[in-house]
């Protein structure tokens, strides 16, 4: 920002500034008015040099744009135009470079390079001697289009979309606009990998908007401030802790001003929405915190929103800290002496691991295909402190560093078979998984140290057993502990941020032709090899200091035995992922040969896709379940803060749980065992089920000792999920053999172990086999998989998906209008050859009846024999049920009942119910009769083939394929020649444990749609009309979730509710501060909507009645606020309306949806805003309305600024609600 006298010239960097810290701005905002005041310079080394990489990345952008559409020149079309910064800042120089830009837009020019755009009047003067507020920017590129629209595109050095480049994107597409220039929908964004991140424009524009309105109000509150001379140069500047100021409590600008007031941030792992809690609670200063500990310790004083543990432990930290140091020494108290055992006994042979890394390294290359990042260093020291450093000055020897590294333990382990590897803090362990994913070697000896706990990681150690009066627990701020005389000075390299930067300087004067240059370059890869040496001497050192510690206090250490046997099965991975990452690697290289046509590279690019996600999904078991493991593992030694927010975690209230039946040896049963009624606090997004397993952890050393254990582990073991309730659960818990019956309750439950792959693994096998044999001989096979993978067209007999609207879709289900879509789907079907077909189906639009009528028809008529797949029994079933409502013989449906079924149930149930292996006589017996048959199973039934023949199916309906993953869906696919997918990716998706090479945990259905809200017309087909929602709902359903496409039925608006209020979408915001889960301001509001609502007259195709409670269901986006509600709605009488979180909801509908999300704003949220306002959860909450939807949510909500693309799209998805539901409520 820049003043030209009373024109306030603002820029997008501002608003970028503006959104990381308003305080740190608004200093400088008052530096440039004139106050008297100075702002500390920002001289991060870091940011200097990432600046200097970002200018060089948009340099090459724009010099291969030069070589792909020549310079503009005069009387010829296209070319780039490059419009030179403005001589002057002042209002006509800038507006001289505007017009240029703009007559270069509406010329014929492909490239703008350093568009400037310029808006005077952006906000003009509201009262007296107000400034005018203008605008100023300068876009890195503006693109034509094929269709002569102009894309925004902005370089970022950056490997991700961050949130403050997207928040130019939309301000340069709404210059764009106010210019009258046709704008592309979407946004690009060049990264620093040569990928381009593509952002549509509205998923960004009411974030972006918000925040410049925001950025408005507090730069026009400042410029009106004046002094007592009423001169604005002489006011004040802003003051630390202004009220409605946001800060972020870590820049160079806020860290002065914290130590200056002793603001309570200077606590040590103190969260900022903790912070407003003690202020608000009258604790101003670190030394109100620390005096406040004995009312604190004696429950004398309690603060609402921090638990009464969490507040002890911030009291007592502050009360070390405000104590003054001893010799340089800072005060230390021991908290948990026996959690000190868990150090293992010193071996001869450990090693103390260091890495140094930069992370704006780049690999020189094509930079379209460029990489980034680099492990550098290896260090490490043994025992007596010597020094082995592994040098990579580039990937390919950072590939050899890990080999190297991994054999040199290897070799070590040999000797010394109980030696460990000591580090701090989860930076060593972290990145030797990524690099050895990276490079493709070494995963299998990365996982064995990991089972067998080789890693040891001091920093959880030293925060479980010690209290340190320091701000932070890094390292560097321990060693005056233990270091004595030997520690480190002010000389030489000091920091990471100094590494990283003197050795980018380093391999610059390495490769200089100058002796001399290349003398300092060594000296200074010299002095990074002394700093890391140094971070490996203080890792032994702090160890020794630790078991010091231990043994004042009578600890052991962790005894040495023989190598661990861990947990889990090891990682062995399959050779065939490697044969098809092969050809994957030849396509890449076809895709990025400039003398391959563009058409070419463009399909190879798709053949690379599709072969990569193929040799994925042959390990795809395999690093599902090392994923659990590893963070299983994690979770047993970490603090429970750390994980706490964790999905399907509970965290246990121990004052609130309590043994329901005590331990007992049940009729036949084996073992004792007891059932436990815990009650706490599910992680957002937990969805616990009885019958489920689930893993409780108790609190070291725990009631029972564990085999293979990590040193200092909680003790954990499987227990059975009998019941759940709305604040918690009751577990079933059998007795460890050879452990006594004990008391102890677990202090949290944690998820269950995925299920094993089963015959899925050994079928996605065989399935690559084929596709192996089919790529030798030059080609893709004929296969709906392959073409789910490569996203093409259904092979079809004749061109062209059959229309709804034709004589053909009409003919397939008889003649029947009101089944056209099916029609469509059915005839479409029969012509399909070993191929797929799509159909997605959003709320309300009948997707599970038009399944029903396809399988039907198909099995009737055509003696099709069909298998009904999806994520779960209940699904499954469903389906089945709905077949034969259709009105297919339940003789001619078939599945065998999910393990522990209801005996009733099943008899019940309206298909044949199949024994054991039942499947494949079933349909056997209705082959060699000459009918048709649907059997449903899971993707293990499927995959199996002592269940179902190879292709043996005509057609295998994947229901629910927006939540089913590319993998299970291989496995299954072995089992048919042709697949339908059904379902909607817009709904809730499906959860994945592992991280993979390729997105192969993405749904089916979702990786057709290829980022699209609605499926492209050529893969398949959309379902547009909603039956349940009136219009005035519909349409913001569509605007958020489905591009404009869905609609509601005219059946529709048939209904009526008279007494109800208004139909469509109500936004009812509610005040209130500090909540997170639970929001007791939002439950009355739900109670008041529910009452207004109750008594009105509902009119359908039924007829009239009453609407009553079974006519309403509250989604909550907490089971707190689930629990919270129910008891509001109880204690008003209105006890039978249905609360539930939207999972609870999925496929159910109602009259009136109240939907509450109880946050107060995004610093309260678990899991982030992304959590809390995915547009897939608030799709299904507000679609389950038939007549209203009411979303109650906090006013504060909208004003965050999310950390992630995703989270942008997210809230301006909620906005857009906001803006279409009008503000309604009392």
């Amino acid at each position: 920002m820049f003043v030209r006298g009373d024109l306030l010239v603002t820029s997008a960097s501002d608003l970028t500034a503006a959104s990381y810290c308003e305080f740190a701005w608004l200093r400088r905002v008052d530096a440039r008015l004139g106050r008297e005041i100075t702002v500390p310079a920002d001289d991060d080394p870091m940011m200097a040099r990432a600046g200097r990489l970002g200018d060089a990345h948009e340099e090459r952008m724009l010099e291969r744009y030069r070589a792909q559409f020549g310079p503009a020149t005069d009387g010829e079309a296209g070319g780039v135009v490059e419009i030179a910064r403005p001589a002057t800042m002042d209002a006509a120089g800038l507006a001289e470079r505007a017009e240029e830009t703009l007559v270069a837009l509406q010329g014929s020019a492909d490239i703008v390079f350093q568009a400037t755009f310029f808006e005077a009047e952006q906000r003009a003067a509201e009262l007296p001697g107000d400034p005018t507020i203008a605008f100023l920017g300068f876009a890195d590129f503006l693109a034509r289009t094929a269709d002569g629209a102009i894309e925004v595109q902005d370089t970022k050095l950056a490997r991700k979309a961050k949130v403050t480049a997207l928040l130019q994107l939309a301000a340069y597409a709404e210059q764009l606009e106010r210019l009258g220039v046709p704008v592309a929908d979407e946004g690009v964004l060049i990264l620093g990998d040569g990928a381009r991140s593509r952002h549509r424009i509205a998923d960004v524009a009411p974030v972006f908007r918000e925040r410049r309105r925001r950025l408005h109000e507090i730069l026009l509150e400042r410029a009106r401030a004046v002094g007592v001379d009423g001169e604005r140069a002489s006011a004040d500047a802003v003051a630390w802790g202004a009220p409605g100021v946001t800060a972020c409590g870590r820049c160079e600008v806020c860290a002065p001003e914290i130590e200056a007031t002793r603001d309570p941030l200077l606590i040590a792992g103190l969260r900022a929405a903790q912070r407003q809690r003690l202020v608000d609670a009258g604790l101003h200063t670190i030394d109100d915190v620390a005096r406040a500990l004995p009312e604190v310790a004696a429950g004398g004083l309690s603060i609402p929103g921090i638990a009464p543990a969490v507040l002890e432990r911030l009291a007592w930290q502050a009360s070390l800290q405000v104590q003054p140091a001893v010799d340089g020494k800072p005060p230390v108290q021991v908290v948990d002496a026996a959690s000190l055992a868990s150090i293992p006994e010193p071996n001869p042979g450990d090693l103390f691991f260091d890495f140094e890394g930069d992370p704006l390294y780049r690999e020189p290359g094509d930079d379209e295909h460029a990489r980034w990042g680099i492990d550098y260093l290896f260090g490490m020291v043994d025992s007596e402190d010597h020094f082995t450093p592994l040098w990579a000055h580039d990937l390919p020897a950072e590939r050899q560093a890990l080999i190297d590294f991994l054999a040199l333990v290897a070799e070590r382990r040999r000797r010394f078979p109980t030696m460990k590897i000591y580090h701090y803090a989860a930076y060593e362990r972290t990145h030797l998984t990524s690099i050895a994913a990276r490079h493709g070697v070494g995963e299998a000896e990365v996982d064995q140290l990991l089972r067998e706990h080789v890693l040891v990681d001091l920093y959880p150690v030293v925060r479980r057993a010690l209290r340190v009066g320091s701000r932070s627990y890094s390292i560097k701020k321990l060693e005056p502990l233990y270091m004595g005389d030997d520690l480190r000075d002010e000389d030489g390299v000091t920091s990471g941020a100094q590494s990283v930067s003197e050795y980018a300087e380093a391999t610059a004067q390495l490769s200089s032709d100058d002796a001399s240059e290349r003398a300092e370059g060594q000296r200074r890869l010299d002095a990074i090899g002394d700093y890391n040496r140094y971070d490996c001497v203080s890792t032994r050192r702090l160890r020794d200091w630790l078991l010091g510690i231990a043994d004042a206090h009578g600890v052991v250490p962790f005894p040495a035995s023989e190598v661990l046997d861990g947990t889990g099965e090891p990682l062995t991975l399959s050779p065939l992922a490697a044969s098809l990452a092969g050809f994957a690697e030849a396509a890449a290289a076809r895709a990025a040969d400039p003398d391959v046509p563009e058409a070419d590279r463009a399909a190879a690019r798709a053949d690379r896709s599709a072969i990569a996600l193929a040799a994925s999904a042959i390990d795809y078991h395999q690093r599902e379940q090392k994923a659990f493991w590893w963070a299983h593992f994690s979770r047993l030694v970490e603090s429970i803060d750390d994980w706490a927010d964790t999905r399907d975690v509970l965290v246990v209230d121990p004052a609130a749980s309590r043994v329901v039946e005590d331990w007992h040896l049940p009729p036949r049963a084996r073992v004792a065992r007891r059932h436990v009624r815990l009650r706490g606090e599910y992680a957002p997004g937990s969805t616990p089920k009885a019958d489920r397993e689930a893993n409780a952890l108790y609190a070291y050393p725990g009631p029972f000792a564990k085999l293979g254990a990590a040193p200092g582990a909680r003790a954990d073991k499987l227990v059975k999920i009998i019941e759940v309730h709305d604040d918690g659960v009751t577990i079933e818990e059998t007795l460890p053999r050879g452990v006594a019956e004990y008391t102890v309750l677990p202090e949290a439950l944690a998820p269950g172990p995925p299920p094993p792959a089963g015959r899925q693994k050994d079928a996605i096998e065989e399935w690559g086999r084929g596709l192996v044999a089919a790529l030798k001989n030059g080609d893709f096979p004929q296969d709906p998989v392959v073409d789910v993978l490569r996203r093409t067209p259904p092979r079809l007999r004749e061109e062209g998906l059959v229309a709804p609207d034709s004589a053909a879709a009409l003919a397939a289900v008889g003649g029947d209008e009101g089944f056209r879509s099916a029609g469509a789907v059915i005839a479409s079907l029969r012509q399909l050859e070993h191929s797929v077909l799509a159909v997605q189906g959003p709320p309300g639009t009948g997707k599970t009846t038009l399944a029903a009528r396809v399988i039907k028809q198909l099995v009737e008529r055509d003696g099709w024999h069909i298998g009904v797949v999806a994520q779960s029994h209940q699904v499954v079933e469903n389906l089945l049920a709905a077949v034969a409502k259709a009105g297919l013989d339940p003789a001619q449906i078939g599945k065998v009942p999910q393990r522990g079924a209801d005996p009733a149930a099943i008899a019940e149930s309206p298909y044949t119910a199949l024994r054991g292996n039942g499947h494949l006589g079933f349909v056997r017996e209705h082959r060699s009769a000459g009918r048709g048959s649907v059997t449903g199973g899971t993707a293990w039934d499927f995959s199996n083939a002592d269940r179902f023949e190879r292709g043996g199916l005509d057609l295998l309906v994947v229901d629910e394929a927006g939540q089913f993953s590319l993998a299970p869906t291989i496995a299954a696919s072995v089992a048919a020649e042709r697949l339908l997918l059904v379902g909607d990716p817009q709904q809730l998706p499906q959860v994945s444990q592992g991280s993979h090479p390729e997105p192969v945990d993405t749904s089916a259905l979702g990786w057709v749609l290829d980022g699209h809200e609605t499926i492209p017309e050529d893969l398949g087909y959309f379902l547009a009309e909603s039956r349940r929602m009136r219009p005035e709902l519909c349409d913001p359903v569509s605007e958020l979730a489905y591009e404009g496409r869905l609609r509601a039925h005219p059946s529709a608006s048939e209904r009526v509710v008279i007494g109800a209020g208004e139909p469509g979408l109500h936004w009812h915001p509610v005040r209130h501060v500090g909540n997170s889960t639970h929001s007791a301001e939002e439950a009355d509001e739900v109670v008041r909507i529910a009452r207004a609502a109750l008594g009105a007259t509902i009119t359908d195709h039924h007829g009239s009645r009453l609407l009553g409670e079974a006519d309403l269901i509250v989604v909550a986006a907490y089971n707190a606020q689930v629990e919270l509600v129910a008891e509001h709605l109880a204690a008003a009488g209105l006890g039978d309306v249905r609360v539930g979180t939207v999972d609870r909801f999925q496929g159910q509908e109602a009259a009136v949806a109240i939907v509450t999300l109880a946050a107060s704003d995004a610093d309260e949220i678990p899991r982030g805003l992304e959590f809390l306002l995915l547009r897939n959860r608030l799709n299904v909450a507000i679609s389950r309305a038939q007549w209203a939807a009411h979303l109650v949510s906090s006013e504060r909500l909208g004003g965050s600024l999310p950390s992630s693309a995703e989270g942008v799209a997210a809230l301006s998805g909620y906005l857009r609600l906001t803006e279409r539901g009008g503000v309604t409520g009392e």
